[in-house]
This record gives C-alpha cells, structure tokens and sequence, in this order.
C-alpha cells in the first residue's frame, strides 16, 4: 500500500515569484511608442511599436508518495517519499526589424530539479523540469530566433502582442519563415489545451506527442529554421533542426552532421459550428544511435549490463503523430494525440516511448463565474517496442528511465487533473495530481502518486 507522507517544501521560488508579480498588478504592461501600418489605417488596440517586453516567472513543488519497489536502479524513480522545486523566469525581448520582420531573444534564469533527478518515469511528471538541474540560479539563452512573414491573399485581420510575437496586422494566409534557436514544440505538435506546463497539463507525455522524438538539447531547444505556411483550413508546415552531439546530451552537434526534418499538416474545421483541427506530424531523425538487440548481444557476450552508447552507429529513425483538438460547448473542450515510432533504435532526445495515445477535457469555469479559472481531467498509455523492452530487462538505461531489470512488463498509464486558478488577471495558482501505475513499465513498482502546486505570473 501506498502511504502519502510527504509536505510541500516551502520554496524560495515562491517568494520570489510573488515579489515579481505584485509590481505587474499595479503595472501590467510597459508603455512602446506606437508606429502605424505600411497602409494609412488607423492603428488598432492590437498593433504596437517597434520593441515588445513580456516576461514570466514560474514555481512548481512536486512531491510523490512511497510506494511499493523490491528493487530499483541508477535511473529509477526513488521509492521513498520526496518532493522537488522547480523555478524559471524568462523575459521575451523583441523587436520589429521591418514590415512582416521580427527578431526574439529569451533570456532565463533556472533553478530546482525534477523528482528523482528527473528519472524514473517514460511520461514524466513536469514539463517545468529539465533533465538539468541545479541548487542555484543559473543564467541559460533558450532563443535567439529571427521570423519572418509574408503575407499571401485573403483578409487581413489582428494578431494580439504576446510572447514571441508581436502584435499587429497580418493576412489570413501566410508563410512565415523561422530561423535561430528556439523548440521545435515552438511550431510543431501545438494543441492550445494540452501544450503549455506553464498554463496546461504538466506530464511530458501529455504537453507533447511521448512518441514525438523531436530535436532539443537538454534544455528542449535547438538550432534550425522552420516554414508554417497558412492557407485558408490547411497549413503545412516544414523544418529541419540539429541534433544533440549524442543522445541526450547538454551540447548539439556544432557541426549539424546530425540532424532531423519534419513536416506536418494540418486541417481546421467546424462541427456543429464548434472548432476544431487535427495536425499529423512526422519526423526522420539521422544520427548516430544505438541498436537494442545489437547492445543486448554485446551485453550477452560480455557480461555487463546492456550499453546503447557502445552500439551506436550513423542510422535512420522515424515517427508519426496525430493530435486533434475540438470544442464541444462554448465552455469544454476536447484533446488527444496517438503516436508511434521506431523502436530498435533508441530514441534520440525527448523520451522512452515507442507508442502513445492520450485525451482529455478542458473545462473553464465560465459556468460557476470563473471564466479565466480552468479544470482538466487527462490521461496516457505509454508503451514499447519488443526490442525495447528486452534491453530495460537485460540492464539497458534510457533517456529517462532504467530499474536494471524489466522482468514483467506492462504500459505507463497516466491519469492527471489539475485546477488553475485566476488569482488575479497575470497570476495563477494551480493545484495538479497524477497516478502513475507501472512507472517505467514495471509492473514490479508502483503505482505512484504525485501532488503539485504551480504559481505562474506573466505580462
């Protein structure tokens, strides 16, 4: 039996967090010098200058249960109840270069780790952790990028300044160029109900396709350049982004002699007049990776525990994904993503999943006066390849997990529902609760329990 013994740690994080925000209820935007349009319009609440300044500051404590575990290994999840703190905060620093020309930079401060040094599970438990991490504040540059977007036929409408984006005027059809260092999830498998661990979901495997192996560092960033062209329902978009120096690492390759391209499409649609879009997105990954039976004979011959760092040759994977979003009344919505990749080679970057399907609901609190309060209910099954779990069994660790043994098998299945609540207009406070039964596919460990509570300020 599971016994919940563990108290959210306070964290200094909080303090912080609400010392920064107090300053954005007074004042919660920064006063630009407005320009006007190319054309002689009036401008509108949705154009602004030049320059644009948004920042972010976000907390999350997350702390787990004891739960039942006759052995574990270097990448297990601890069975001993604990918890972990998380804190980032970010400025959006923008200008407007030319008509249609913008230019970002993402300066940010991290702190915190992850549960268990952030291992021990597939789909892990908060998107806010880094596969690094730190007692102290340090410094990171997570984007530099440069976009630019030409405007096709069709209307023009607004777009509302936000992070990353200036606001203005831009047409109903486009293509918009990205170029620099930013995340591939920046343009790629977006879903506005299950995306965002600042706002949505926390697990990995539900802000993101688990199977969806996409180019980052550690971090989640990476270099490479992105086309998203916009044509009346559909868009499609293409990219090509550079791969870590190995599996997993800190560092990308300087040479981009590794590197992976995806393309996705995406419709757009109406039924019973209530929105909705379904993207299908695919990756092919070159890189050098390690074979899962070839580290398992190597084990097998040597006696050591599977290795895929000593297998690793230069090698093709690929993955497909869908992810649909629709709005069922004018206050619930629905989300879900399926996903598949190959599973004889190891993944490359984000997670140790071969096969994914996940959904849920998003439900605003219009209907009891909290219109900007939101409450979700989602789940996951995480699952691998034949090959896959042969190499866990025979002592093989991965990305994120690895108890040294996978003698019985079964799915990660994840159930979260979180509660964010609108403390005022750039300040939110969410309470998050997960079950993890089978974490990293063990039927000998678990289930799981994990509590969260996240503060978010923004402007």
């Amino acid at each position: 039996m599971s016994s919940w013994n563990v108290a959210f740690a306070p964290s200094p994080g909080l303090a912080l967090v609400i010392g920064l925000a107090l300053p954005l209820l007074v004042s919660p935007s920064l006063a630009i010098a407005q320009s006007g349009s190319p054309d002689s319009a009036a401008p509108t609440v949705a154009e602004s200058g030049p320059f644009a300044i948004h920042g972010q500051v976000t907390v999350v404590d997350q702390a787990h249960d004891a739960f039942r575990s006759p052995y574990e290994g270097p990448n297990s999840l601890s069975p001993k109840a604990g918890g972990r703190e998380t804190f980032d905060a970010t400025l959006f620093l923008g200008a407007r270069l030319w008509w249609g020309a913008e230019i970002w930079i993402n300066p940010e401060i991290d702190q915190g780790f992850g549960l268990s040094n952030t291992l021990g599970l597939a789909g892990f438990s908060s998107g806010e952790a880094y596969k690094v991490g730190k007692s102290e504040p340090y410094f990171r540059l997570q984007r530099l990028f440069f976009r630019q977007t030409f405007d096709l036929a069709g209307k023009s409408g607004d777009v509302e300044a936000a992070a990353n984006q200036i606001g203005g005027k831009r047409a109903e059809n486009y293509v918009a160029v990205t170029v620099g260092k930013f995340s591939v999830t920046d343009v790629f498998d977006q879903n506005d109900l299950a995306h965002d661990p600042r706002h949505d979901v926390l697990n990995w495997a539900l802000l993101d396709a688990g199977s969806f192996d996409y180019a980052a560092d550690a971090w989640g960033y990476t270099v490479g350049a992105a086309v998203d062209w916009k044509q009346g329902e559909w868009s499609f978009r293409s990219g090509v982004f550079d791969l870590s120096d190995v599996p997993n690492s800190e560092k990308l390759d300087t040479h981009f002699g590794q590197f992976q391209l995806i393309e996705e499409v995406e419709r757009r649609f109406s039924v019973a007049g209530r929105a909705g879009s379904l993207k299908v997105t695919g990756f092919l990954t070159r890189g050098r990776m390690g074979r899962y039976d070839d580290a398992v004979a190597l084990a097998q011959a040597t006696g050591q525990p599977a290795s895929a760092a000593l297998v690793r040759r230069y090698r093709t994977r690929t993955g497909i994904s869908a992810n649909l979003q629709q709005q069922l009344t004018s206050n619930l919505s629905l989300f879900a993503r399926a996903g598949v990749a190959g599973g004889s080679s190891e993944p490359y970057e984000f997670a140790d999943i071969d096969r994914t399907i996940s959904g849920g609901l998003s439900l605003t609190g219009a209907r009891w006066g909290r219109k900007d309060d939101t409450v979700a209910l989602a789940g996951v099954v995480n699952g691998i390849s034949q090959a896959h779990r042969r190499y866990f069994d025979a002592g093989g660790l991965g990305i994120l997990i690895g108890d040294g043994r996978l003698p019985h098998y079964g799915t990660e299945d994840i159930l979260e529902s979180y509660y964010d609540v609108a403390v005022a207009k750039f300040l939110h406070l969410a309470v998050d609760f997960q079950v993890v039964n089978n974490p990293a596919y063990n039927r000998d460990r678990g289930p799981v329990a994990i509590g969260a509570l996240r503060l978010h300020a923004q402007f």
